[in-house]
């Protein structure tokens, strides 16, 4: 039985608006400056535990007054232009309602958590960002995380999100649900979601019969 629903957070209840990619930004300049890209970099930058100038001092970037406020300028206009998708209230408050626990499994940078927690209509009862487990989906431990702290075991909770390797396929790997949110796009899984819309439906679906009293 599904106890918990948790959530990823950018293509699934958030998405940035105006994206200015100062991360990507710093690892072009590291690049420029004679560091060799590395296929993990962008893990590496959202398991840190740390600001955008903590990323660049593991890049060993050493940047300039007027570079750092360009950086921060970005960085701030990106983040400010955070926003929920429409019908992300309205499910989360009906999920509530159902006395379902909800939870936040995402791979991102630190400084973008806080303005998406200002966001949501009230606390989740977990999180595992990223950032702070240390490793990003679909590494196990970040899913072990979220269940754990949810004080559930792992088939009692289902992950739902944008991205199917991380999303659907690692979680399942753990003995966790997951349903795969496509918006307008093609899914793999002969099962998914078009919208958040549609997730009271398909737990109600899930749902085992009423026995007969």
């Amino acid at each position: 039985m599904i106890k918990a629903i948790v959530f990823d957070v950018f293509g699934t209840l958030a998405e940035i608006g105006d994206r200015r990619r100062p991360y990507a930004r710093l690892l072009r300049l590291a690049a420029q400056a004679g560091r060799i890209s590395r296929p993990d970099d962008a893990a590496r930058i959202m398991s840190i535990n740390g600001d955008i100038w903590a990323i660049a001092t593991w890049l060993g970037l050493a940047l300039s007054p007027a570079l750092c406020d360009e950086l921060a300028d970005e960085l701030a206009i990106e983040i400010s232009s955070i926003r929920l998708y429409p019908e992300v209230v309205p499910v989360l408050r009906a999920l509530q309602r159902q006395g379902l626990q909800l939870g936040l499994c995402s791979n991102l940078a630190k400084p973008y958590a806080p303005p998406v927690l200002s966001l949501l209509p009230f606390e989740f009862d977990a999180y595992a960002w990223s950032f702070e487990v240390g490793v990003v989906k679909p590494d196990h431990r970040i899913y072990s995380t979220i269940w754990q702290s949810l004080a559930l075991s792992p088939g009692e909770v289902l992950m739902v999100g944008d991205t199917y390797e991380a999303d659907c396929l690692g979680p399942r790997r753990v003995g966790m649900h997951a349903i795969h949110l496509a918006r307008n796009l093609a899914s793999p899984d002969p099962r998914f979601l078009r919208s958040l819309s549609d997730l009271p439906s398909y737990l109600a679906r899930q749902a085992p019969p009423s026995v007969p009293q």
